[in-house]
């Protein structure tokens, strides 16, 4: 027992050391003090927000899963490398790439832990990415949430010109919970908020954005 739970300690290491690239693995976001956001810092805000959104959500969660799946969501980028969603709207083959990158590192991460915390990881992972449980549906909503909730922080000089209409495309990742359309809500005003500020014209961005994105 004691020489198969080394073995098992060694396996998570190596996870461990794999995981650590998420931490310079650079995202699409910008931080407020102009420096480009980490994997890591993305999916330390995501559990940050499940912890303070808990007591607020229409229905009772199971916080243990939901925090694993958040933890777990990304942890395919430590071997994938992240993809821009920006990237997958101009060329849709390069989703198709992503898909297929990011099946090969959960294999992999499953097959480097081998025992039933490897396979949990695989399972939590695809539920993550199938959306169907209520734990699914949250932790996807505070995804795409602290995505844009980031880009608020950020300069508008970091904003690339799409950006504008897709501060405006959250509702339907979020109907399904009256606290998290609430978050949304506001969080879709600080964008507004912000768009105007800089002397952009809202109405016309919203009616772009439905265009666009119907």
């Amino acid at each position: 027992m004691h020489l198969q739970k080394v073995t098992q300690l060694k396996a998570i290491l190596d996870v461990l050391q794999l995981a650590e690239k998420l931490k310079f693995e650079l995202r699409h976001s910008w931080l407020s003090n102009g420096r480009q956001e980490s994997v890591a810092e993305h999916t330390w805000r995501m559990s940050l927000m499940a912890v303070l959104l808990e007591p607020l959500l229409e229905h009772p969660v199971d916080m243990v899963k939901l925090l694993k799946m958040i933890i777990i969501h990304d942890l395919v980028e430590a071997e994938a490398g992240d993809v821009s969603v920006l990237d997958q709207i101009r060329n849709p083959e390069i989703k198709k790439i992503k898909i297929e990158n990011e099946k090969r590192a959960i294999l992999k991460i499953r097959d480097m832990l081998s025992t039933s915390i490897g396979q949990e990881v695989y399972d939590l992972f695809y539920e993550f990415e199938e959306k169907q449980t209520y734990e699914a549906k949250v932790a996807n909503a505070i995804d795409k949430l602290e995505v844009q909730l980031q880009h608020n922080h950020a300069e508008l000089i970091t904003w690339e010109d799409i950006e504008y209409e897709l501060s405006f495309v959250i509702a339907k990742h979020v109907e399904f919970d009256e606290t998290i359309t609430l978050l949304k809500d506001l969080i879709e005003k600080q964008a507004a908020d912000k768009m105007e500020q800089a002397g952009r014209n809202v109405d016309e961005i919203r009616k772009r954005s439905e265009t666009l994105f119907k």
